[in-house]
């Protein structure tokens, strides 16, 4: 990709083509304001200020663009995305308004997803100036946090599994000079055993691991990001349709979103003792595979009877929340591509979230009002964690009917995340995100797609950040 601090720059009066925001409420009133041969060149476009329309206007020997948006006062993340996408490559200028939030929009249109093509059509970058180029530092870094995202979802298994995630995570120690630690083979057998028990039939170089990160000063406020890191998920020995398994590349989007949140956070230099913890496996099959009606021990020490192979992502999970829990932090954030249910009650577009808390969700809700990711909340409904039980073991991973698939995976989830010393429970925040867009929309390319990133760092910025209060 672009370097996407290129693609915006201070405006410092240089030589720039206008673009005009107009509203369709508004566009017969600003049309009047134009001569007859810019009106007629509007009409030949058949552009009326609709939303996410866009047009080119002569302007004597020059030119300007204009670009039809809801509301040019409150501009969103995505309404300059059009724009961004269709416009020829140049510099460009905002007619009375700076870009502010809507940056987001103009980079992640210009993003794409080239690896394997050898023949790329190039169109040029699209340069947006702004006057508060200063102030926009988290924008900037956001959007290159959801490029990240597409990027290691789109990227096929072969080439993203859990070596190539842990070889990411070192690339980060060591840019913000962070700890890796990556445990696998034996001592990944004993200490977490359901994470190498879903990874042990794959090929050696997608060999199962668990790799953690931690960063920060030691006496702050402690900070877990949980990533599910399921590099391919076949279904195991309940195999998947083959049209079930084709996205099945996309089923590590929950650690690209958390080595993204992790990468913002580090970059961002909050005062946090950051532990980032990513399960890394393939779901393979093999004669080693684990089997329907196995019991596994966990690193929680529950046994987990396996009513189905093909809800690993959970198993993996389940242990690495519980080493989180361990360092007793004040927040755990866990995303995972966890369930087809939630995907039915939200549809691709909204992460589902699930918190202890009702104050936590809150805060979730409230950061994804601020920048155009809104999670939507489900509920933790203790009366369905009877569907969980078990025969002959302590739980079971899955439950025997179709209802509330989401929430009783959270509920799953849950038995795992620990409490503080004194016993009360230690914040946990889930996401259950598809990662993918099977749609495109503007700014928004149909492929590996980030949800509930942007929410979480707001949120952890707020609670965490140098004007936080940094508790619980």
């Amino acid at each position: 990709m672009r370097n996407t601090p290129d693609l915006i720059q201070a405006d410092r009066e240089q030589d720039a083509v206008p673009i005009h925001l107009v509203t369709k409420d508004g566009f017969d009133d600003w049309l009047k304001t134009l001569k007859s041969a810019q009106r007629a060149a509007l009409s030949g476009q058949k552009f009326d200020g609709t939303a996410a329309t866009t047009a080119i206007v002569p302007d004597g020997e020059a030119w300007f663009a204009v670009g039809g948006v809801a509301d040019p006062d409150s501009m969103n993340s995505y309404c300059l995305a059009k724009l961004a996408e269709v416009l020829p490559a140049g510099t460009y200028r905002l007619v009375g308004f700076d870009p502010g939030a809507a940056i987001h929009g103009w980079l992640t249109a210009q993003h794409s997803f080239n690896r394997y093509k050898s023949d790329v059509d190039e169109v040029g970058p699209r340069i947006l100036l702004s006057k508060q180029f200063n102030a926009i530092d988290n924008g900037l870094a956001e959007a290159r946090a959801v490029n990240l995202v597409a990027d290691l979802v789109n990227t096929p298994a072969e080439d993203m599994g859990p070596a190539a995630l842990e070889d990411i995570a070192a690339g980060m120690a060591k840019k913000y000079g962070a700890e890796l630690t990556v445990t696998k083979g034996d001592p990944l057998e004993r200490e977490h055993p359901m994470i190498h028990a879903v990874g042990r039939a794959a090929a050696r170089h997608h060999a199962p691991r668990l790799i953690e990160l931690t960063w920060g000063d030691a006496k702050a406020p402690r900070l877990a990001i949980v990533g599910k890191g399921v590099c391919f998920d076949s279904g195991g020995l309940d195999v998947k349709s083959s049209s079930g398994m084709l996205l099945m590349k996309k089923d590590m989007g929950g650690a690209a979103h958390a080595l993204a949140l992790a990468d913002l956070v580090m970059g961002a230099g909050l005062p946090v003792r950051l532990h980032l913890l990513v399960p890394a496996v393939e779901n393979a099959i093999a004669g080693n595979a684990f089997r329907p009606g196995d019991v596994l021990s966990s690193r929680k020490g529950l046994t987990v009877e396996i009513g189905n192979t093909d809800a690993e992502g959970r198993l993996v999970l389940g242990d690495a929340l519980t080493k989180a829990s361990e360092e007793y932090p004040e927040l755990i954030i866990d995303f995972a591509t966890l369930t087809g249910a939630a995907r039915v009650a939200l549809g691709p577009d909204f992460a589902a979230l699930m918190t202890r808390r009702d104050e936590t969700a809150q805060e979730f809700l409230d950061a994804g009002a601020t920048c155009d990711d809104p999670p939507w909340r489900l509920p933790l409904p203790e009366a369905y964690a009877e569907w969980l039980k078990s025969d002959i073991a302590d739980v079971n991973n899955t439950h025997g009917n179709s209802y509330a698939g989401a929430s009783v995976a959270g509920l799953f989830l849950d038995k795992f995340v620990g409490n503080h010393k004194d016993g009360t429970p230690i914040d946990w925040a889930h996401f259950d995100t598809f990662a993918w867009r099977p749609f495109p929309k503007p700014g928004r390319a149909k492929g590996g797609a980030a949800y509930g990133l942007r929410a979480a760092f707001r949120m952890v910025q707020t609670r965490f950040g140098k004007n936080g209060s940094g508790s619980a």
